[in-house]
């Protein structure tokens, strides 16, 4: 036959460390989520949402027409890390004579925004210099009387 050792006893003691070790879990937790939240997101989507709500109707106007028009952009870095804008009509062939104007900002606010004009540098190709990092780019394109706008990102 075996010994049999006594059960121990749980003590208040035990029960102050179990509640102590929960919640340090728990503030540990808060604090990195915190932290972590703070360091990804920059702000506001909108400064005031009645405002922009107000110019709703006239974005989903504006949506329309730029859609109707059929253009395409693609946006990419060329090899010297400038930002590139391929522009191509509703057949595909390349739109050249554009006014082409940018406003990028870093989708997480850590750098700031800025306005830039891109100049063509070959038909339906157009380029400006910007800053290494991700970036979110607002294009409006002048060409053939009509304006033009579109959003995309540039890695």
């Amino acid at each position: 036959m075996t010994a049999q050792r006594a059960p121990r006893k749980f003590t208040g003691r035990h029960a102050a460390m179990v509640i102590a070790g929960f919640f340090a879990v728990v503030i540990v937790v808060n604090v990195t989520m915190a932290k972590l939240a703070l360091a990804t997101f920059g702000g506001t989507v909108v400064d005031n949402s009645y405002v922009a709500s107000q110019h709703f109707n006239a974005w989903l106007d504006d949506s329309a027409a730029d859609r109707a028009l059929g253009w395409k952009v693609e946006l990419a870095r060329a090899p010297n890390q400038s930002l590139e804008a391929r522009l191509v009509d509703s057949a595909g062939a390349p739109l050249d004579h554009a006014r082409v104007a940018v406003h990028v900002e870093h989708p997480l606010g850590a750098k700031p925004p800025q306005d830039l004009v891109l100049a063509e540098i070959a038909p339906g190709t157009y380029r400006a210099e910007l800053g290494p990092g991700r970036w979110r780019v607002w294009l409006k394109a002048d060409a053939r009387g009509h304006a033009w706008h579109a959003l995309g990102d540039v890695p």
